[in-house]
């Protein structure tokens, strides 16, 4: 099947709207209303849904009937929200989905508390998968390992702010944690649940930690080069609070002189001025660190594709092979 972006577009929003109409029985209105608005807030405000995505196109590519799959896909969303609820307080973000993020439009106390909140829900939509025991059990314990490493990968990523470098190895090892595995979990999770024997698992398992790195990485990259009006979050955010991305660990390598100095003196400082970041711009694009990220990325996403090898030659299965695509092609 030949498929252009517009039509990429196009097929996972039908996907997404699916997963829609499904989850939206786990946001009822109650009281106190600001804990429930506020939990209902950046779910509400869109996202791309491709964690939920990726689950169903898994298990369809396996299984045409994939509606046995939407309250793990629920489950994943859930966390992912969950997750970046307490993120952007941590980071001191102020936008997410070109809205206030949870903590700015309602407080800390409230904002932490409605990421409990979805933190919880995750278990309940769990409860109402349809599977075997065997089965729930194995994936509900990845579910739980995939949280613990989430959280593992989080601290890892505080850690490295306050520190003048990291290597490209403990870069990668925080960004499997911290994103990859939400997506390999999808990516396996689906094919299980679909009947897929341990070969094609395992394939799905690699191809959702490569998807996911190359995903993340990517997402570096447009938050280093994209206006605030097209990302949807602070421009910038990264430099200020120090964070080392794979394009700060590459240039902080092989910078020298002058341009190191910039770079210690405006990695980490919230302070930082409009000229001191786009300066730090221009230095990445002279250390070509940007255009080694865009590559890294690349080659993330050439692994991925290859995993799909052992999947039924199928429309769902170039779905998932354009899709490896998408995630280094998206300018959001």
């Amino acid at each position: 099947m030949i498929m252009d972006h517009t039509d990429l577009i196009t097929t996972l929003k039908v996907k997404a709207d699916q997963f829609n109409d499904f989850w939206i029985k786990y946001f009822p209105d109650g009281e106190p209303a600001s804990l429930f608005e506020a939990t209902k807030h950046l779910p509400s405000g869109g996202g791309k849904r491709l964690r939920p995505v990726l689950a169903l196109l898994s298990c369809e590519s396996i299984s045409q009937n994939c509606y046995d799959v939407l309250p793990f896909a629920a489950a994943l969303e859930l966390v992912h929200n969950f997750s970046l609820v307490h993120d952007d307080i941590m980071d001191n973000s102020t936008l997410r989905r070109n809205l206030p993020t949870v903590h700015v439009k309602y407080g800390e106390p409230t904002a932490i508390l409605a990421g409990d909140y979805l933190f919880a829900k995750a278990f309940e939509a769990m409860h109402d998968l349809n599977v075997d025991l065997d089965l729930y059990k194995n994936l509900n314990h990845g579910l739980i390992e995939c949280i613990l490493a989430i959280c593992e990968g989080q601290q890892l990523d505080m850690i490295f702010e306050h520190r003048a470098t990291i290597t490209e190895t403990e870069y990668m090892d925080m960004i499997k944690k911290k994103t990859a595995v939400l997506f390999s979990l999808a990516s396996y999770g689906g094919a299980e649940i679909a009947g897929a024997d341990t070969t094609m698992v395992t394939a799905m398992k690699n191809y959702g930690i490569y998807l996911g790195l190359a995903f993340q990485i990517w997402d570096d990259y447009l938050d280093l080069s994209s206006d605030e009006q097209t990302l949807g979050k602070d421009i910038g955010n990264d430099i200020r609070n120090g964070k080392k991305t794979l394009i700060a660990v590459n240039a902080l390598q092989i910078a020298t002189g002058t341009q190191k100095t910039l770079l210690q003196q405006t990695f980490g400082n919230p302070n930082a001025t409009e000229l001191d970041i786009h300066q730090v711009f221009s230095l990445f694009k002279d250390l070509k660190s940007i255009e080694y990220a865009r590559k890294t990325a690349m080659n993330f996403n050439t692994k991925a594709k290859q995993c799909l090898g052992l999947l039924p030659e199928t429309n769902t299965k170039q779905l998932l092979y354009h899709l490896t695509d998408y995630a280094i092609q998206r300018v959001t």
